[in-house]
């Protein structure tokens, strides 16, 4: 039985972040996080863009973009989307989940799902950095990994 499995190391890996601007108070600090956990694993500065879309809704366009360039190994989509009265949050999270792993399968890369989630304001802060660690630097965790164990599945058909 052979095993097979990514690396934690993210020299030479070029990643996009594309990021709502919708709720950049919380959308920001992703970023921030993103950044640190790809640097701290070995990538480039220079390989890592930052692509701003209006709101969370919009990612999947934008993605879509990037994949096609064939420009990078993984995109990471960041966002915020706190409920309010209506099931509207809760559309925007669950399509955009959708949308990006139906692109991530079509373009066989990591494109990973960074929206976060929130009932409040402040479980939000707490989900971007606050207190509960920081989702964006989790997602760049995955997409590493990721991004890895894809070259290394491709490598091998």
């Amino acid at each position: 039985m052979k095993t097979i499995t990514g690396t934690m190391d993210a020299s030479g890996l070029k990643v996009a972040l594309v990021v709502s601007r919708f709720n950049d108070l919380f959308t920001r600090n992703l970023v921030e996080g993103a950044k640190d956990c790809l640097v701290q694993h070995g990538a480039s500065e220079d390989a890592i863009d930052v692509v701003w879309v209006p709101g969370s809704f919009e990612l999947p366009n934008a993605a879509k973009e990037l994949a096609e360039s064939g420009r990078y190994q993984a995109l990471i989509g960041l966002g915020v989307v706190i409920e309010g009265a209506t099931d509207h949050a809760s559309i925007i999270t669950h399509t955009v989940a959708q949308k990006l792993m139906d692109l991530s399968l079509q373009y066989r890369m990591p494109i990973i799902d960074g929206v976060v989630g929130a009932k409040t304001m402040e479980q939000a802060m707490e989900r971007c950095g606050a207190k509960q660690g920081n989702r964006g630097w989790s997602c760049a965790l995955v997409a590493i990994e990721m991004a890895s164990l894809t070259r290394r599945l491709q490598d091998r058909s």
